[in-house]
């Protein structure tokens, strides 16, 4: 199984895939913990990769439309980095993620769904194309999507503030 991830300000949204990685489907909406050195949800990826015996995670990385880094791309390639060094060895990309929350709302939306309720599963929506468009672009090319993402040193150790400024996309 592999687990696709929407990292958000406030929320992360989380998907699957079955455990031949054809199929994304939803997965679960984590409120965003940006207080602590050990994020609560960073610790429930972990956990699910583990029980759930992932073999890779994709996050999603904001790009712009011409392909340029986004204005959230470091800090969700920093996100992507703590998840990586939490869940060492198993291998953590990040992908393109353009138009995927757009995406999301709008398979939501002709569902049906509105308001309050869109907006708890959208997260989880948005993960869920992030992943499949992986899935689909690694079946097409036969090569692991996006660019692997190195656990780096932990925050506190003495290369703390060489981290932040690598953090960025590679």
């Amino acid at each position: 199984m592999r687990l696709g991830v929407d990292p958000g300000t406030v929320r992360v949204g989380l998907a699957r895939s079955d455990p031949d990685g054809v199929l994304a489907s939803p997965l679960e909406t984590l409120r965003r913990d940006q207080r602590s050195d050990d994020p609560d949800d960073v610790a429930r990826i972990a956990r699910i990769v583990t029980t759930d015996h992932v073999v890779e995670v994709i996050v999603g990385l904001p790009t712009r439309m011409s392909g340029e880094p986004g204005t959230a791309s470091a800090a969700a390639h920093a996100y992507a980095v703590q998840i990586a060094r939490r869940v060492e060895p198993v291998p953590v990309r990040v992908v393109d993620e353009r138009l995927s929350t757009v995406s999301a709302e709008a398979r939501l939306r002709e569902a049906g769904l509105g308001g309050r309720r869109r907006r708890q599963a959208v997260d989880q929506s948005a993960a869920a194309v992030i992943l499949q468009s992986a899935l689909d672009a690694e079946r097409a090319s036969g090569s692991p999507p996006g660019s692997l993402v190195a656990p780096g040193p932990h925050p506190d150790g003495p290369d703390a503030g060489d981290e932040a400024r690598e953090a960025g996309p590679r």
